[in-house]
């Protein structure tokens, strides 16, 4: 598609011949605030008279404030922040941070899994990437099912493992739903052996799922969480590893343990603290909640005029997977899409699925220009 971003203000992305895209992929939810978010960019700009990347040497007042904020909206247990510069950079040092505090090597995640493209991320994702640059690492790296409870058992019941890493909602696999029961099942199996559970809600995190943390839902307190993207508020890169007391003993030990320039860079701090603040009042949990709503009647009143196309709805919240009865189902909606003025794209690992992520602080008038839209769209892709 012969997209080039040019003009991009909130949920609206323009391209260089002045045509306009509703943006519903968000880059995997940067833009859950929309793009260019006025209060964040002040934030910013504010900044900008105190503040620069900073020095990963020193304290820092602006990292010591965004980790405060981080651990007072985490699960219980969560005392530590580990910064990033990228999801797949804060995946790794999740994954370190379980090898060191188990002493033990093993990762399992599950199949079609996506963590990041670097080095241990890589190593955990779909082996489309693990095999390109030679990471695939079965002694080391295990994948299971998805939803598999039994699965599961069998890889952590000989106590080799260090740590189970999961998406909450699998994103690049087209946003599968956990069954009732399976995460806190995994989450139990976790305990019994000794393997720590690893959230990774860099995309399902940051009030999308109408929670704070989508894996609160499921009343889990996770040793790890790992959060990007939204965190940046679209405005500068940050990413952040929270992790509970009980895991944290490399940064006593050795806090140059993992070290990052750009990692929690402070204007990147100062991004996120506006982020989290916005994304926790009160008035956007109830934009999502109303929206989610909207999403999900319109979406449904959809189905019902193409059900032999539209075969299945996954919704959690505004993290939504649309399922089309075609190996690559999704390629042909997004193309209508696109002709449509809407930029939704397929799901990497599974293109029968359009990953569909409205923004969180959508109005009730562009959902439902979205909606009329995506109907036209879908009509016109069989």
């Amino acid at each position: 598609m012969p997209l080039v971003i040019d003009r991009r203000e909130g949920y609206f992305l323009h391209d260089l011949d002045g045509g306009r895209l509703i943006d519903v992929h968000l880059n995997g939810g940067t833009y859950n605030l929309g793009h260019r978010n006025p209060e964040v960019v002040a934030a910013v700009r504010d900044g900008l008279d105190h503040f620069d990347i900073g020095n990963h040497h020193f304290p820092s007042i602006a990292r010591t404030a965004l980790a405060e904020a981080l651990v007072a909206s985490a699960p219980p247990g969560i005392g530590k922040v580990v910064y990033g510069s990228g999801g797949g950079e804060a995946v790794d040092i999740a994954l370190k941070t379980a090898r060191h505090a188990t002493g033990r090597r093993r990762i399992v995640s599950v199949v079609k899994a996506y963590h990041g493209h670097t080095g241990l991320a890589v190593a955990a994702g779909d082996d489309r990437f693990t095999r390109m640059f030679l990471a695939d690492r079965p002694d080391e790296f295990t994948q299971v099912p998805f939803n598999d409870l039994d699965a599961m058992a069998q890889v952590l019941r000989d106590g080799d493992v260090a740590a189970v890493i999961m998406e909450t909602i699998p994103a690049t696999y087209g946003f599968p739903l956990p069954v009732p029961g399976y995460l806190e099942g995994v989450k139990e199996l976790c305990e019994r052996h000794g393997t720590l559970y690893i959230a990774d809600e860099v995309q399902t995190g940051l009030m999308r799922t109408g929670e704070l943390w989508g894996i609160t839902k499921h009343g889990i307190a996770p040793d790890l969480l790992v959060t990007g993207k939204g965190l940046s508020g679209g405005i500068y890169p940050i990413t952040a590893v929270l992790v509970a007391e009980h895991a944290a003993g490399w940064l006593r030990e050795d806090g140059f343990g993992h070290i990052s320039s750009f990692g929690g860079a402070e204007l990147g701090c100062v991004a996120a603290l506006k982020t989290l603040e916005i994304t926790l009042r009160p008035s956007t949990r109830e934009r999502v909640a109303a929206l989610t709503e909207r999403f999900a009647h319109g979406l449904a009143e959809i189905r019902e005029r193409y059900p032999d196309w539209l075969v299945g709805i996954r919704q959690n919240g505004l993290v939504i997977g649309l399922e089309f009865d075609h190996p690559e189902g999704a390629k042909l909606v997004m193309r209508q899409l696109y002709e449509h003025g809407i930029w939704a794209i397929f799901s990497t690992l599974d293109p029968r699925v359009l990953q569909f992520k409205p923004g969180i602080l959508l109005s009730d008038e562009l959902a439902d220009e979205i909606l009329q839209r995506t109907a036209t769209a879908i009509g016109k892709s069989r």
